[in-house]
């Protein structure tokens, strides 16, 4: 039996979970986080990261385990028994050959549609409300004239088993623009709901995406494809289902670039044009124009949301039901290893004190679930934070039950580095999704995540406190790690990393050449203090006298505490640019494949592509991608997007 320990709220310790002092993660600060729960939640949760302490995983007993030994120490986490199990499940499977197949050859497995409930009207393309339903079946109405493929990424046809010649088909335009079926495909169009901007929006659901199906690789893995701005969906309200081109490009490279840079996300197979214009009102000022229509197929293992599950429970009894039916089908097919955890008897574990009360995730599977969507989250967060990246628009909706960057809209990378840095332009007065914000918005999310289970009846108040509970701590070990290697140290230093932060916000310093730079730092003590900082110079710029030597003061410490590691320069320097990466896929990059491909030159968008697939390669011939962004990236439209697309 797995036994995890919970602290009651009362009895949560005010540790800080980072070291900034710009980072309150507060979410009872005047600028209130809170909004309205569901009509069904029967728990609140007023909770903060601050307010999130350590839990101590004790080993109480060892039991003979009969087939597969799990090797367990006093350091043992849920996460890693989770994880050993799912390992041994993937082990029995056996080692499969890789096949490349061609479009009509690929291995359907469509379980979304099998075997959840569906919605029995077949008016699919007029705005309506969609009710005890999970899916609705619709086919892509996108209109096209002349499709073109502008990108692919052969790295997710390898995915697939797709054959990479697949890409040069004469028709494979007119395929993934939707205006030709795809063989074996069963399209749908998902209902969820959400909270946006911290306000319960209702039904929401896939107004523009339509997933052409599931499919089944050598590997046994999960595989869907989405198109997104295929068309109308009951679910498109007051828009038409389409996509421009300018969002298009901005989704198939960051999709791309964030799986080079090792951050959890929704995939890109391809980028087409579909030979049509859309009208959008980019900046929302009364002035629309007509732009180049796109379509995105997006890659995921699910595109589950927490507001998947949110819709069902916001319609109270008549569909709870769905909610354990959706839970129970998540936990099937995405988490297979939570089900070992609830059928093991040989495990056994106590966490804190004999007297403290505790909670049980072999007993009840949605929070052994629960648990581990809380963490997936955390480190998903805390990976966004380690290289910059503001996602803009972090509504519960556009979470992932899987821990995936989903949905690329208003996103964007620091520059110079501000922990107020937003991408979105709607979000400008009160800056709820800013950068420094996102962790504190992540727990707030994972609050209305148990709520909606907790209102289910699939897990109780215990349990969901434990869920956020393990959010903060996995956030702050995951974030702590990243930062103590970022800076190449071999412990965590609290105090330098807060003073280097501090730093960097007030010189604006650019947050990603700035820790690529930081690792041409030498341990060597008779550097003379007048030559400490030229490592730093082309990123330390126009600072003055007393921010001179508030760096030069920064920069004697860090030596020191190199110095203490006993780790070579040039050990560090490889080890320090294997997580700092030189390439991000910064707005003005974007802006300039943009401007080309709306010319009908797509070369950049592929240049783009390549470099962003490998970010921590010092890929000689493009440094120019890592400069900094030139004075025309800051006018409107470039750095601050809107969600018009």
């Amino acid at each position: 039996m797995l036994i995890a320990h919970l602290s009651t709220p009362s009895t949560f310790s005010r540790t800080a979970i980072l070291p900034l002092a710009f980072f309150s993660f507060s979410l009872s600060r005047s600028r209130s986080l809170s909004s309205p729960p569901l009509s069904t939640t029967t728990t609140s949760h007023s909770f903060s990261i601050h307010s999130i302490s350590h839990s101590k995983l004790y080993f109480l007993q060892p039991n003979t385990l009969r087939k597969n030994r799990v090797s367990m120490d006093r350091n043992l986490s849920v996460e890693s028994v989770t994880t050993d199990l799912k390992n041994q499940s993937l082990e029995t499977g056996g080692k499969h050959g890789l096949k490349k197949n061609k479009l009509q050859d690929l291995n359907w497995d469509h379980s979304f549609v099998q075997e959840l409930p569906g919605d029995p009207k077949t008016n699919n393309t007029n705005p309506r409300e969609v009710l005890h339903a999970c899916y609705t079946k619709v086919s892509p109405s996108v209109e096209v004239e002349n499709p073109q493929l502008v990108a692919w990424s052969e790295s997710v046809a390898e995915l697939l088993d797709l054959d990479p010649k697949e890409f040069e088909r004469p028709d494979f335009p007119l395929i993934f623009s939707g205006a030709s079926p795809l063989v074996g495909g069963l399209s749908y169009a998902q209902c969820y709901g959400g909270h946006q901007f911290g306000m319960w929006a209702g039904q929401l659901g896939d107004g523009r995406a339509i997933t052409l199906g599931e499919l089944l690789n050598s590997r046994a893995e999960r595989w869907e494809l989405q198109l997104k701005g295929a068309g109308k969906t009951p679910y498109s309200r007051f828009a038409d289902g389409l996509a421009v081109l300018r969002s298009s490009i901005r989704e198939f490279l960051c999709s791309e670039a964030m799986h080079g840079l090792g951050v959890p996300t929704t995939r890109a197979l391809s980028l087409v044009t579909t030979g049509k214009y859309v009208t959008r009102d980019m900046f929302y000022d009364g002035n629309p124009k007509e732009e180049p229509g796109a379509v995105v197929c997006r890659v995921a293992q699910s595109f589950l949301r927490f507001g998947s599950f949110q819709i069902h429970a916001s319609r109270a009894k008549e569909d709870l039901n769905i909610v354990r039916a959706l839970a129970d089908y998540t936990i099937r097919h995405h988490f297979p290893h939570i089900e070992n955890i609830n059928k093991s008897d040989s495990l056994s574990f106590k966490t804190g004190e004999e007297s403290s009360s505790g909670v049980d995730l072999t007993s009840n599977k949605y929070a052994a679930w629960a648990v581990e969507v809380a963490e997936r989250t955390a480190s998903l967060v805390a990976s966004w934070q380690g290289v910059g990246f503001t996602h803009g628009v972090l509504n519960t909706d556009n979470m992932s039950v899987l821990g995936l960057t989903i949905d690329y809209g208003p996103f964007g990378f620091l520059d110079a580095f501000d922990p107020s840095y937003t991408p979105n332009t709607t979000d400008l007065p009160g800056r709820r999704y800013c950068f420094g914000n996102q962790p504190d918005i992540g727990l707030w999310n994972i609050a209305q995540f148990t709520s909606t289970l907790s209102a289910a009846h699939l897990i109780n108040t215990e349990e969901a406190n434990y869920a956020m509970e393990r959010y903060g701590t996995k956030f702050m070990d995951d974030y702590k790690s990243i930062m103590t290697r970022k800076l190449g140290l071999s412990k965590y230093n609290k105090q330098l990393i807060s003073e280097l932060l501090n730093n960097m916000s007030v010189d604006k310093v650019d947050y990603t050449n700035f820790f690529r730079s930081l690792s041409n730092i030498k341990t060597d003590s008779s550097i003379s203090e007048g030559e400490l900082l030229v490592p730093l110079k082309a990123v330390l710029l126009d600072i003055g006298k007393e921010r001179k030597e508030a760096w030069t003061s920064w920069v004697q410490t860090y030596i020191q505490e190199l110095a203490a590691s006993g780790i070579s320069d040039e050990e560090r320097k490889v080890e320090m640019n294997s997580i700092n990466p030189k390439y991000i896929l910064r707005n003005y990059l974007c802006q300039s494949a943009i401007d080309t491909a709306e010319q009908g030159d797509f070369e950049e968008v592929r240049r783009l592509l390549k470099v962003m697939e490998r970010p921590y390669d010092e890929q000689p011939g493009m440094e120019k991608y890592a400069r900094l962004p030139p004075a025309w990236a800051y006018r409107p439209g470039v750095c601050m997007l809107s969600c018009s697309s």
